[in-house]
């Protein structure tokens, strides 16, 4: 079949080959091409026929051998103005197989023009098209946010299930282990808890991370861990979303535990408005359990209580946020509506509708590349991880690893598990570099524009409301906590407190502050130890914003107002 193309390609020319008699007495003009005789053209044919698995470039051949007189080409001999023994003498070197590379003394090669990487990095990436544009579908990171146990990750798996990213013999197979550990009801649970620590202990540990698409969006799980001793983890992965699904169990003493004093409902629901998650899906989850029955008057109790809070955490409950019931385990009221008989007094949509009716947030694919790092590891070069905050990145670009200013250039670019020539804010995105060791580069890190690079400083003013302080501690200078913000984990210090903000005037106070307790909102300024990639919120509201902790517990959530005006850039 291949034989039978390249011959046709050839016999194509062969129409076009005039007598050889005419081409001798005949003077061309010194840019017009030549014809070819039939002993060249089957002499190509005959070795590239056996030269097909090397990917031999045949009609850059067939060019070449059009081109003019060897006087024409700098007095290089082809075949045919050769001597009769040249010709043999190629014919034969060629039918011994003794080189795959085309001779020059028969067959001048011009080369291209090389193209300049300053050039390629002055390409305007914005008007490449976009392959994920192609595929006429949106990108959201969805964050499973609770308490520990409130289903978080049996809903992840479920989903997954649901979308046919799992098939059967593997649930089977889940179903069978959890057999075996005695946890039956925990198999939904493995499709996302791949660690081993995480099945025996049925906690999530690690940011699980899976992706599944439905009819009008690609969607990228993080499910986060619900239990108290991993929220530097849950920062992680709200730090990514761009919407929130809470979680809440409906089983009896399991929503009061999660939402009391000490559970992480409360503070996962503060974590994740501070983060930037500004639309929460509220599922009630377990609705199916004996102590429930998809109950009304459960589900309304909840609702009930979840309000005020969510009201008081920032949420516009009536336009960021929807309330559901859902059953994770067995996948009720989740990718098809609940049935009238299972819970007649439900008509709202299910989880997959819901998802589906958010608002993509705004993004700017024009604007300054950033790209916090979230990981990285080596594989044919240094590749790292993170989602795209803003701009658009292509291959062949030139960009810098933020703060240590290392020049780098883009070999590839992967969304997913596709390489993609293009790609712009809100994916996830795997980049291979060069210019750079994997490890020069640390979490925190920031891809980032050479044109307008990321700030990087070692002190920032900010505002902070403060949440809940250490019992018998007092906010003032000399403060330490540790700073979370994007992707970045760094021990800080308060240098000063600035202002007091008056609660209701939202003005700041004339009185110079000392010290703060709870609930107070006060502007400071902020010391690390290291240079941090940041950006003042009212410019990058996701490089801008963050939470102060200490000792396991958050104690304050603020935002940059202001940086030095000398701050290395």
């Amino acid at each position: 079949m291949v034989y039978e193309k390249v011959r046709y390609q050839l016999m194509k020319l062969l129409s076009k080959v005039s007598e050889p008699e005419k081409r001798k007495k005949e003077k061309r003009p010194s840019n017009q091409r030549r014809p070819i005789c039939h002993k060249t053209l089957t002499c190509i044919l005959h070795r590239h026929c056996r030269l097909l698995s090397a990917s031999m470039d045949i009609e850059a051949e067939i060019r070449a051998l059009q081109l003019d007189s060897a006087e024409d080409n700098n007095a290089t001999l082809i075949p045919e103005d050769a001597k009769p023994e040249e010709v043999e003498t190629t014919d034969k070197v060629e039918e011994e197989g003794m080189t795959d590379e085309v001779d020059t003394k028969s067959q001048p090669v011009q080369a291209e023009p090389k193209v300049k990487d300053k050039e390629v990095a002055d390409m305007d990436c914005a008007e490449v098209p976009d392959e994920m544009e192609s595929q006429k579908k949106r990108h959201l990171n969805v964050v499973f946010i609770g308490h520990v146990d409130a289903g978080k990750s049996t809903t992840g798996g479920q989903i997954l299930f649901l979308s046919g990213q799992v098939d059967d013999r593997t649930i089977q197979k889940y179903e069978k282990e959890a057999k075996d550990k005695s946890r039956e009801s925990w198999y939904m649970a493995y499709i996302m808890d791949t660690n081993e620590e995480e099945r025996i202990k049925g906690k999530t540990v690690e940011v699980g991370r899976a992706q599944f698409e439905t009819e009008t969006t690609r969607f990228t799980i993080l499910d986060a861990p619900g239990h108290k001793s991993y929220v530097p983890n849950m920062i992680s992965g709200a730090s990514q979303a761009d919407i929130g699904v809470l979680v809440i169990s409906a089983r009896k003493g399991e929503f009061e535990t999660g939402y009391e004093r000490g559970g992480q409902t409360r503070e996962h629901v503060q974590l994740a408005k501070t983060l930037g998650v500004s639309k929460l899906l509220v599922v009630v989850n377990k609705m199916d359990d004996h102590t429930v029955n998809w109950s009304k008057e459960r589900y309304d109790e909840i609702e009930s209580k979840m309000v005020p809070f969510l009201r008081s955490s920032g949420y516009n409950v009536k336009k960021d946020v929807q309330f559901l019931p859902i059953s994770g385990l067995v996948g009720t009221n989740m990718k098809t509506r609940v049935d009238k008989n299972i819970c007649p007094w439900w008509s709202g949509p299910c989880l997959f509708e819901a998802l589906d009716s958010v608002e993509i947030p705004v993004r700017d694919p024009k604007g300054p590349y950033r790209m916090p790092i979230i990981d990285k590891f080596k594989d044919m070069g240094t590749v790292v991880m993170g989602k795209v905050e803003s701009g658009s990145i292509c291959e062949g670009d030139s960009l810098l690893v933020m703060p240590n200013k290392a020049p780098v250039k883009v070999l590839a670019v992967y969304c997913d598990e596709d390489k993609v020539r293009r790609a712009g804010p809100g994916e996830n995105l795997r980049v291979r570099l060069s210019g750079v060791e994997e490890e020069d580069i640390s979490s925190g890190f920031v891809l980032s524009s050479v044109v307008k690079p990321i700030p990087t400083v070692t002190e920032f003013t900010a505002q902070l409301q403060i949440l809940e302080l250490l019992e018998n501690a007092i906010f003032t200078a000399g403060y330490k906590a540790v700073l979370h913000i994007h992707s970045v984990v760094e021990e800080c210090e308060i240098v000063e407190l600035l202002q007091q903000i008056d609660p209701k005037t939202k003005k700041p106070m004339k009185k110079k502050v000392l010290f703060v307790k709870n609930g107070a909102v006060v502007v400071c300024r902020i010391q690390v130890n290291s240079l941090i990639c940041i950006e003042k919120f009212s410019d990058f509201p996701q490089l801008g914003r963050f939470t102060l902790r200490t000792e396991g517990k958050t104690i304050a959530v603020g935002k940059v107002t202001d940086l030095p005006s000398r701050s290395s850039a």
